[in-house]
């Protein structure tokens, strides 16, 4: 495995297109970042651009090839571990000069981080051999930030042959990817992400490049992204008797997030974090037995010591002082930042006309939105051109978009092969059933129009969210009409402008303020809020037609969040230190919250009617 990265934030997966590159653009200055292995067309795309970009040969491999969905992903692979590393032996060859790349990736490091600090202490040295001597070390010790990858545990949809028998299970969408990615030349991460896929999770056994070397050292390895303590036991302990350990926990919030938001059950993130940092240890310990025991039952090698296993976060971090207290406090290893950076086309892959709407958005231009066609909540902007398309499909009495991908195919209601929700084979059929249901008394009229609202709502996700490298890499006749979609978090509303990449990370890391002039609450206060809306929704939803179940759901949530509000309070002398001020306005802020959660409690009187 390569040596740990200098920095201690990440750039987590952002849609298809929008961290597609971002290895290319910020692995050379120790910057890890997350690639969706989702749409194995956008990175062969990507691989025909950057193959020309950095004069690189060029075979396609068309969706005719036997395994195409796989070998695009280790070609795909291979050609940015290639072109990170040559960017990261030009980079040594740089000057120590005010302009050159070097001297940028010493710049962008943490003040106290130990290459920093050598660094300063080689611009301070007069004797020039001294000099010489260390910038030969600092160039040494240069690291490439992680080109992990992410796998979105749902997609994962079964493929079929040119005569419509369905093909081996190996040969579906999420093995493939991991096939592709385990036989790639990168060594770094996949993220799993959106829950348990059981045959994904044992697909990885057949890969020796996950599990540890003689000397205990891997390859590559596991990370899982979860939103609760919970998920990340069952899941760890899962993996663990297969003999595979997870090598990081990545918190995110289940609401303050961009793109597909899974909501606790009402836990916060706060008592969370609390959780993980009490139990960190004896979680480390169960894993370790389990994986021990998996390991010596197929003969191979134990390591002796525990294995690394970090813990990160993301979702919602907004300043300094939040990313320092999260490492300081709860001992977050490191956090990741996502919707800032897709303001820095020096990280990401962000259209123009998109980039600017995202410059511009407020509050009230961002919502956790019903599009996705897999169910889920997904935090998006509105206006966007993506949008505007599906209501011009509407107007024009043809709702609905061809599918073409299928990647979020899930619905077989009216096929024996599943097809997607925002595909207008899908679409038309289900408008038909309800107009039915309406004219025959099945349905009222405001639930009819309900149930057509969210028909149309849904989009195509599989374009809409690669469409914006395609515009920027000019691929396909009418790559400049394609339609966008962009799924960033709530907390874009502080930030607003376009950002180089220095000026972010110096934000992260206290150098630079990024953040506009709207007041912004702390991300607990933000998260708090969200839930609290959630929670209020969800009980309208259910009320007129409430269940034992559905009245236990939302009594345990309303609990959770209130028990939430009780450990913030007791945590404001910690959060605040010596910041009387702050402490009072966060106070009001729980109070604010706690008395419109107390002022929307489902009474028995609401259940019984």
């Amino acid at each position: 495995m390569q040596l740990r990265t200098p920095h201690t934030f990440h750039l987590p997966v952002m849609g298809l297109a929008f961290s597609i590159d971002s290895p290319v653009k910020v692995a050379r200055f120790g910057i890890s970042s997350v690639v969706s292995l989702s749409d194995d067309a956008l990175l062969e795309h990507t691989r025909s651009h950057y193959s020309q970009v950095y004069n690189r040969p060029y075979q396609p491999i068309t969706d005719k090839e036997e395994d195409y969905r796989a070998k695009r992903t280790t070609a795909f692979l291979n050609l940015v571990d290639e072109i990170v590393k040559e960017q990261l032996e030009d980079l040594r060859t740089q000057p120590f000069t005010p302009e050159t790349e070097l001297t940028k990736y010493f710049t962008l490091l943490p003040d106290n981080a130990p290459l920093r600090v050598k660094y300063n202490q080689m611009l301070q040295t007069i004797d020039q051999e001294q000099q010489k001597v260390l910038q030969n070390e600092l160039r040494a010790a240069i690291v490439a930030g992680k080109i992990d990858v992410n796998i979105m545990t749902k997609l994962d949809k079964v493929n079929y042959n040119k005569d419509g028998e369905p093909l081996p299970q190996e040969f579906s969408d999420a093995l493939a990817a991991l096939r592709g990615f385990a036989n790639s030349t990168v060594q770094s991460s996949v993220v799993f992400s959106a829950g348990m896929n059981m045959r994904l999770f044992a697909y990885l056994e057949q890969f020796p490049c996950f599990l540890p070397d003689l000397k205990g050292h891997f390859s590559k390895t596991v990370i899982i992204k979860v939103s609760d303590y919970r998920s990340a036991l069952v899941q760890g302990k899962i993996l663990a008797k297969k003999g595979i350990w997870v090598s990081e926990f990545r918190i995110e919030s289940g609401l303050n997030c961009g793109g597909h938001a899974f909501a606790t059950d009402g836990y916060l993130i706060g008592p969370i974090l609390e959780e993980f940092k009490q139990n960190r240890h004896l979680l480390q310990t169960e894993l370790y037995s389990l994986f021990c025991s998996a390991l010596a039952s197929k003969g191979i090698h134990v390591p002796g010591e525990i294995p690394e296993q970090r813990i990160t976060m993301q979702g919602g971090i907004g300043t300094a002082a939040e990313h320092d207290f999260l490492q300081d406090y709860y001992g977050i290893d490191a956090t990741g930042w996502g919707t800032p950076f897709l303001l820095v086309p020096e990280a990401t892959t962000v259209d123009e006309p998109t980039l600017q709407q995202l410059s511009d958005a407020k509050a009230e231009d961002l919502y956790l939105s019903p599009i996705s066609p897999l169910g889920v909540p997904f935090n998006a902007l509105r206006g966007t051109s993506s949008e505007e398309l599906k209501q011009m499909r509407i107007d024009k009495g043809k709702p609905g978009s061809p599918c073409i991908k299928k990647h979020l195919v899930s619905n077989s209601e009216f096929t024996e092969e599943p097809i997607c929700t925002a595909s207008r084979k899908y679409q038309r059929r289900k408008l038909e059933q309800l107009d039915a249901q309406l004219n025959t008394q099945e349905l009222t009229p405001d639930a009819y129009l309900l149930e057509k609202e969210s028909v149309l709502a849904k989009e195509c996700l599989c374009e809409g969210l690669a469409n914006s490298a395609l515009q920027l890499f000019n691929i396909g006749k009418k790559a400049a009409t394609k339609a966008v979609t962009i799924c960033p978090g709530p907390n874009l509303a502080y930030f607003s402008g376009v950002f180089k990449l220095h000026e972010m990370v110096d934000h992260i890391y206290g150098r630079f303020n990024a953040l506009n002039q709207t007041y912004r609450p702390h991300m607990f206060v933000n998260e708090l809020k969200m839930y609290v809306d959630y929670w209020k929704n969800k009980k309208a939803e259910q009320l007129d037609t409430l269940t034992d179940k559905q009245e236990k759901y939302l009594q345990t949530f309303w609990q959770n969040i209130q028990d939430g509000i009780s450990y913030y309070k007791k945590m404001l002398p910690e959060l605040f230190r010596n910041q009387l001020e702050n402490q009072v306005l966060m106070l009001d802020e729980l109070l604010e919250a706690e008395d419109e959660l107390l002022g929307a409690r489902l009474t028995k009187a609401m259940a019984i009617a």
